[in-house]
């Protein structure tokens, strides 16, 4: 959604949580240079379930509540601000 026109970036996304519409994965970590989570807690569950393919790649926590939904205003608001010095 953030990076979908953006001309020098691909992104997707994926949740930790079982009810998550897709759910990370191994093939979706591999594919991924940089890897940005919202939360401590997400890179500690990304670490426990893929600790060898994590070695290599960049993981961000952006230290944002997962408490939004997908596509909420306020969390794409708060996103746009901390994506800012990444793009």
């Amino acid at each position: 959604m953030l990076f979908k026109n953006h001309p020098d970036h691909w992104a997707r996304s994926a949740g930790t949580s079982d009810k998550a519409r897709i759910k990370v994965n191994e093939q979706l970590l591999a594919w991924a240079d940089v890897i940005m989570v919202m939360e401590r807690r997400h890179k500690q569950l990304l670490h426990q379930q893929f600790p060898l393919i994590l070695t290599k790649k960049t993981l961000i926590v952006l230290d944002i509540e997962d408490n939004y939904r997908f596509g909420d205003d306020e969390l794409i608001s708060i996103l746009r601000e901390k994506l800012y010095n990444y793009l």
